[in-house]
């Protein structure tokens, strides 16, 4: 006797990474050159943030149509799409990881001994004898190379007030999806909308603190390894962020087509999974960039 087994759908063929890698392609080529003053960069620049904006809700939508087709509705497609976005979250976790390491290697290692903490080594008497090691390095080792930092970015100010409206927004993901559980969608729509307020503000709150820092501090890329370290982390953070928010956005405009039910509503947990990653990281990097 024959069971009735529902078949796995397989997709077809899709431009749209194809798509994405020309985006990052752009964005990349554009960001370098941007970073070495070539008049082009910044176009460059956003060419790739446009084609990257398409390629997304492009996707998005080829996926989106396939779940309301029925196709991705097996327990073994909503088991592969659950392991996939552990698995990027994994490697978001190495990607932020690497970035974490190099703060810890120059905080704890390459600046104190270029300061000559470690004895025997004469690194310290051949390049820059009078160097003294500190952190955050405000005067880096060679003055002629790096311009001077003024002050350092402040632990409870813009930073305390954007930790606070990030773990906000943690609490509000979780109490709109607390309302598709019990099946009040407007409950839903009213915390996700919520939730991506209160991102918007985290990014023009960043944003506001990246001026105070290179307007008024002289912190800059160019400001030796604590401004590096500064950039590169917050920066990235504040990129996913912004990822996250479209991603919410585009959930919104799912609950409010009725897409979710208290069964079937996977992509707002992977969007919720992913916001809280995001929440993790800020809390890291507050208490190791800004506090200590």
């Amino acid at each position: 006797m024959k069971k009735n087994k529902k078949q796995y759908y397989f997709p077809g063929p899709t431009y749209w990474p194809m798509i994405g890698s020309i985006a990052l392609f752009f964005l990349f080529l554009g960001a370098a050159n941007w970073l070495h003053k070539n008049t082009a960069g910044i176009y460059l620049f956003f060419i790739g943030i446009i084609i990257l904006f398409v390629m997304l809700f492009g996707w998005f939508g080829t996926v989106i149509n396939e779940n309301r087709t029925g196709l991705l509705a097996s327990a073994s497609i909503e088991r592969s799409f659950r392991l996939g976005m552990i698995w990027f979250i994994f490697t978001e976790v190495m990607f932020f990881s690497v970035f974490f390491a190099a703060l810890f290697y120059a905080r704890f290692y390459s600046v104190p001994f270029l300061g000559g903490a470690f004895q025997g080594a004469s690194t310290h008497q051949l390049l820059w004898p009078h160097f003294q090691s500190s952190w955050p390095l405000l005067q880096t080792p060679d003055i002629t190379h790096y311009k001077k930092i003024h002050s350092v970015m402040e632990t409870w100010g813009i930073p305390a007030i954007n930790t606070f409206i990030l773990l906000s927004s943690g609490v509000t993901i979780t109490i709109a999806h607390w309302g598709i559980i019990k099946k009040n969608r407007a409950h839903s729509i009213f915390f996700q909308a919520l939730t991506i307020f209160l991102g918007i503000i985290f990014v023009m709150m960043q944003a506001h603190e990246y001026w105070t820092a290179y307007a008024i501090k002289s912190l800059r890329l160019e400001s030796g390894i604590y401004g590096t370290t500064f950039f590169m982390l917050t920066g990235f953070h504040a990129l996913h962020v912004s990822v996250g928010i479209i991603a919410l956005t585009v959930i919104l405009w799912r609950l409010a087509k009725n897409d979710f039910n208290f069964k079937n509503h996977f992509g707002f947990e992977a969007v919720s999974w992913y916001w809280h990653f995001v929440d993790v990281v800020w809390l890291t990097l507050f208490v190791m960039v800004y506090w200590l």
